[in-house]
C-alpha cells in the first residue's frame, strides 16, 4: 500500500538526531585539550582533564547508545540529560580556568545562543536558566569585579537567544504556511491534488494500523462545460467555490475533501463501512441537486480494495454508474445565481513574497540595537572613570539609532532593491562604530569585545549565504593582533566557538531556506501539469504588469479552453483526461517564449501570459498554440491586451473569456444564451 513516507523513515531521522547531537557535544572538551596541554603548568589543569574526559566518554555512550535511547522512547530525557551535563562540565571549567574572563567563559554563552536556534521554548528556558545559574555561581565566586561583566553578557545573550527563538518562530511558521498553501486549491480552499493524495494516503495507513474502515468518495459535477459556456468562467469558478463549501459542510469535520480535478472532487470518511455509505450519498445528492448534481461514486477499504490507485479506479467506475442512473440536467439560471451570491470564496492563510526578507531585515536592525543598547547599559553604569567614555557613549548611541532605523524601514525596504545597497552600509556603519569602542575598551579581551562574537551566530542564521562572518571573525583578529589580547588562546576560544556555532546555524538556515524555498514553489504549481496554478499565475501577473508600466511594454492575456474535453474523460477515463492535460501544459510552455507564463486556472482551461511578444503578435501566438494543440484537441481561444482592453487582469479576463465564447459559438461549440449573472467577482480570485 502506498504511504506517505516510509514506516521507518522518522525513527531513523530520529536516530540522526540523537548521535548527532551527542557528536556535537563531544567538539568543545576535545579543542579543550590541546589548550590544557600547552597551558598545563597554569594550575587545575588535571581536573579540567578529568571533567573533559568524562563529557567525552558520557557524549560517547550517547552516540552508541542512540538506538536504545530511540527505542524505548527516551529521546528528550536522553537530549537534557546530555544538555545538564555539558552545563555542569562548562561552569566547572570556566572557574577552574579563572573566571569568566578566561578563554573558556564564553562555553555557557555559546550554549544558550546554539540552543535558542533549534530548541523548543519551554525545554530550552529550563536549560538557559541553569547555563544562568552557573554563569552566575563563577561570577560570585571570582568577587565583585566580576559581577558587571556578568550583568552585561546576562543581558547580552538574553537578547541575542531571545532574537533567535523570534526568528526561528517565525520562520517555522512561514514554512508552515506554505506547507498548507501547497496542499490547498487557491480556488475552493479544499485540498488540492497533492493535499488530498497525502490525505488518503495517512488515513489509509492509519486504517491499516487500527483496523478500521475507510471510505472514498469521487464527486463529478454534471454537465459542467456546459455551465462554463452558458454562464462563463467567473461563473463555474463560484459554483466550484459552492461545491467545495457544500460538500465540507455535509460531512464530518475530520473528513476530508479536496478538488482534485476540473469539476472533480473527492472525499475520504474515516471510520465508515460500506453499510455507512448509502445514507452519506443520498445526503450529498440531495445537497447538490439542483444547482450542481453530480455523479458520485465510492469505494470501501480494506473491503473493496486497499490501495489509493484500486478505489480510485473503482469510484470512478461507480460516478459513471452513478451518472447513467439519473438524470442529469444543467441547472437554472436562477439556482446558479443563488449559489454564486451564497458561494463566498474562502479565503486560505496567505503568505507575503516578502515576509521572509521583512523578518530578517527587522531582526538584523534588532541587532544592531542590542549589541550596542547592552553596551551603552554597561559605559553608562559601570565605567565612570573610563577615559573615553564619553566618546564610547557617542558612538554606541550613533550605531544604536541606525539600528532603530533600520527596524523602522524595514517594511520598504523588504520591497525595495535598494536595499541591497543600504543594508551593507548600515551594517558596515555599525560594525566600525562598535569596533572602534572595543579598541577603545583595550582590545579583544576587553570587557566589550564578547558582544562582537556572540553576534555571530544570529547573523549565521539571518543570512547563511552573506559574507559577513568572515567580515566578522578578520575584524576580531586584527583586533587582537593590532590592539592587544590577554592570551592568544582566548582568542582561539572564543573566536572558535563562535564560528562552531555559527557554522551550526547557517546550516539550519539554509535547510530552512531551501524548504521554504521548495514549498513555495509547490504551492505556487499545478500539481498535474507543473504550470502554474491560479495562485501562482496571480502574482507572477502582478510582477509582470508591474514591469511592463515600469518600461512601457506590451502585455497580452491568452485564454484557452479545451474543447470537447468533458468527452475524453467519460470515453477514456479521468487518467487519459489527466494525461491530455499533462500533455497541454508541455505543449504550451514549448511554444512560448521562455520569459512568457503559463498557467492552469482549473480543469480545461488554461492562460498564457505574453510577456516577451508585441501586442501585434498575440494574434498570431494565438494561432501557433492552435495549431500546435490541434494535433489531440481542438481549443478555443481568447485574447486580450493591457491598456487597450482592460488595465488590470479581471478587465483581460473578461474580454478574453468573451472573445473565446464567440469564437466557440462561431464554431459550433457554444451555447445558444449566456447571460451575464450578478456578482460575478474576481476571475482568479483565491
Amino acid at each position: 500500500m502506498t504511504k506517505a513516507s516510509s514506516p521507518g523513515g522518522r525513527p531513523r531521522r530520529r536516530l540522526r538526531t540523537v548521535r548527532a547531537g551527542a557528536a556535537l557535544t563531544m567538539l568543545t572538551p576535545l579543542a579543550c585539550l590541546p589548550y590544557f596541554a600547552t597551558t598545563w603548568p597554569d594550575g587545575n589543569r588535571p581536573a579540567m582533564t578529568a571533567i573533559c574526559v568524562t563529557m567525552l566518554l558520557l557524549a560517547g555512550a550517547g552516540v552508541v547508545g542512540a538506538g536504545a535511547v530511540e527505542r524505548a522512547g527516551r529521546r528528550t530525557t536522553a537530549l537534557m540529560a546530555g544538555l545538564l551535563v555539558n552545563v555542569a562540565g562548562f561552569t566547572g571549567l570556566t572557574w577552574l580556568d579563572g573566571g569568566l574572563n578566561s578563554p573558556l567563559g564564553g562555553f555557557l554563552p555559546f550554549l544558550v545562543i546554539l540552543l535558542a536556534v533549534g530548541m523548543r521554548v519551554r525545554p530550552f528556558l529550563v536549560v538557559a536558566a541553569l547555563a544562568a545559574a552557573g554563569y552566575w555561581a563563577v561570577a560570585l565566586a571570582g568577587g565583585p569585579g566580576q559581577v558587571p561583566y556578568a550583568l552585561l553578557y546576562t543581558l547580552y545573550v538574553g537578547l541575542i537567544a531571545t532574537m533567535c527563538l523570534r526568528y526561528s518562530a517565525a520562520m517555522v511558521s512561514l514554512q508552515r504556511r506554505l506547507s498548507d498553501l501547497s496542499r490547498i486549491d487557491p480556488l475552493t480552499g479544499c485540498l488540492n491534488r497533492r493535499g488530498f493524495e497525502e490525505r488518503l494516503a495517512t488515513e489509509l495507513a492509519e486504517a491499516e494500523r487500527t483496523g478500521d474502515h475507510a471510505v472514498l468518495l469521487l464527486v463529478d459535477l454534471d454537465g459542467f462545460k456546459e455551465i462554463n459556456d452558458r454562464f462563463g468562467h467567473q461563473a463555474g469558478d463560484d459554483l466550484l467555490v459552492w461545491t467545495g463549501r457544500t460538500l465540507d459542510e455535509q460531512l464530518r469535520t475530520h473528513d476530508a475533501v479536496g478538488r482534485v480535478g476540473g469539476d472533480e472532487f473527492a472525499a475520504v470518511l474515516s471510520g465508515i463501512d460500506a453499510d455507512g455509505v448509502p445514507a452519506v450519498l443520498e445526503r450529498l445528492h440531495a445537497a447538490l441537486d439542483g444547482v450542481a448534481s453530480a455523479g458520485i461514486g465510492y469505494a470501501c477499504y480494506p473491503a473493496e480494495a486497499t490501495t489509493p490507485e484500486a478505489l480510485k479506479a473503482l469510484a470512478d467506475r461507480r460516478v459513471y454508474r452513478d451518472k447513467a442512473d439519473h438524470d442529469r440536467q444543467m441547472p437554472a439560471e436562477a439556482a446558479v445565481a443563488g449559489a454564486r451570491n451564497d458561494g463566498a470564496r474562502r479565503q486560505s492563510a496567505t503568505v507575503s513574497r516578502h515576509e521572509r526578507r521583512r523578518r530578517a531585515i527587522t531582526e538584523t536592525g534588532r541587532l544592531g540595537m542590542a549589541t550596542p543598547g547592552s553596551a551603552l547599559f554597561y559605559m553608562l553604569l559601570f565605567a565612570a572613570g573610563h577615559p573615553h567614555r564619553w566618546l564610547m557613549v557617542a558612538l554606541l548611541a550613533v550605531a544604536f539609532a541606525l539600528g532603530v532605523g533600520t527596524v523602522a524601514a524595514a517594511g520598504r525596504l523588504s520591497r525595495s532593491s535598494a536595499a541591497i545597497v543600504v543594508l551593507p552600509v548600515i551594517g558596515g556603519l555599525q560594525f566600525i562604530f562598535c569596533a572602534v569602542v572595543v579598541c577603545l575598551d583595550g582590545g579583544a579581551s576587553s570587557t566589550l569585545a564578547l558582544g562582537m562574537v556572540c553576534t555571530m551566530p544570529l547573523i549565521a542564521l539571518i543570512s547563511p549565504r552573506a559574507g559577513l562572518l568572515p567580515l566578522a571573525a578578520a575584524g576580531y583578529v586584527a583586533m587582537a593582533v593590532f590592539v592587544g589580547v590577554s592570551s592568544a588562546w582566548y582568542v582561539v576560544a572564543h573566536l572558535g566557538g563562535a564560528l562552531v556555532v555559527s557554522v551550526v546555524c547557517a546550516g539550519r538556515g539554509r535547510v530552512a531556506a531551501a524548504q521554504r524555498r521548495k514549498l513555495r514553489e509547490l504551492s505556487r504549481v499545478d500539481a498535474l501539469t507543473q504550470v502554474l496554478n491560479r495562485r501562482g499565475f496571480a502574482e507572477r501577473w502582478a510582477a509582470e504588469m508591474s514591469h511592463a508600466r515600469r518600461h512601457h511594454r506590451d502585455l497580452s492575456l491568452l485564454v484557452l479552453d479545451l474543447d470537447k474535453f468533458k468527452e475524453v474523460n467519460d470515453s477514456a477515463g479521468h487518467a487519459a483526461g489527466d494525461e491530455l492535460l499533462c500533455w497541454v501544459g508541455a505543449t504550451l510552455k514549448g511554444r512560448v517564449h521562455p520569459h512568457d507564463v503559463v498557467g492552469r486556472l482549473g480543469g480545461d482551461e488554461f492562460v498564457v501570459l505574453l510577456s516577451s511578444h508585441s501586442a501585434g503578435a498575440a494574434d498570431d501566438m494565438a494561432r501557433d498554440l492552435v495549431a500546435a494543440l490541434s494535433e489531440r484537441i481542438g481549443v478555443s481561444v481568447g485574447a486580450a491586451v493591457l491598456g487597450r482592453h482592460g488595465t488590470d487582469l479581471d478587465e483581460l479576463y473578461s474580454y478574453a473569456d468573451a472573445e473565446l465564447y464567440q469564437q466557440k459559438l462561431a464554431r459550433g461549440r457554444g451555447r445558444s444564451r449566456r447571460p451575464v449573472a450578478p456578482n460575478a467577482g474576481s476571475a482568479l480570485a483565491a
